[in-house]
């Protein structure tokens, strides 16, 4: 992760044409947020049902196995054949996971909506939340009470 959030590590679900799913860490540039739009450093995100079907889809987990290094982990599992036709919309797809999250505003766009966010610890909706930094539309954005403490979860480097 780079210091002035220009990059930062996301969780990713790749399920290959040959049934095997594949979960990694990759490093992905933050988008500059226009003017309506802020970049929050996620600093929790829930493991939803939902989410769980994005990122291990119809995996046997009882087959996973950790490779990569401890830069760029990888875990990979089968997907058994009767489930391939069930996940045909995203295969060779490498896909972000997470729906919601939270953090806080690190830099922010030109409009004074967004402006106002400007180190405010936020709620927030739009998918790719299993990452470091996210931007988003101001308007997406859910101010938390002040003082309002996020549960501490540790940062990707440090899980390495």
């Amino acid at each position: 992760m780079s210091s002035d959030h220009k990059t930062g590590l996301q969780l990713r679900s790749l399920l290959k044409k040959s049934g095997e799913l594949e979960i990694s860490l990759v490093s992905v540039p933050t988008p500059e947020p226009s003017a309506d739009e802020v970049v929050v450093r996620i600093e929790a995100s829930p493991i939803n049902p939902s989410d769980l079907g994005l990122l291990i889809g119809a995996a046997d987990m009882a087959t996973a196995k950790a490779s990569g290094s401890k830069d760029a982990p990888v875990i990979t599992a089968q997907v058994p054949e009767a489930a391939m036709k069930g996940m045909a919309g995203r295969l060779d797809e490498s896909m972000p996971v997470g729906n919601e999250g939270a953090g806080v505003v690190v830099k922010t766009g030109s409009s004074d909506a967004a402006k106002a966010l400007m180190g405010k610890t936020v709620a927030l909706i739009g998918g790719a939340m299993y990452a470091q930094y996210r931007t988003v539309p101001a308007k997406d954005c859910l101010v938390l009470p002040p003082g309002r403490r996020l549960p501490r979860v540790p940062h990707a480097s440090s899980i390495r």
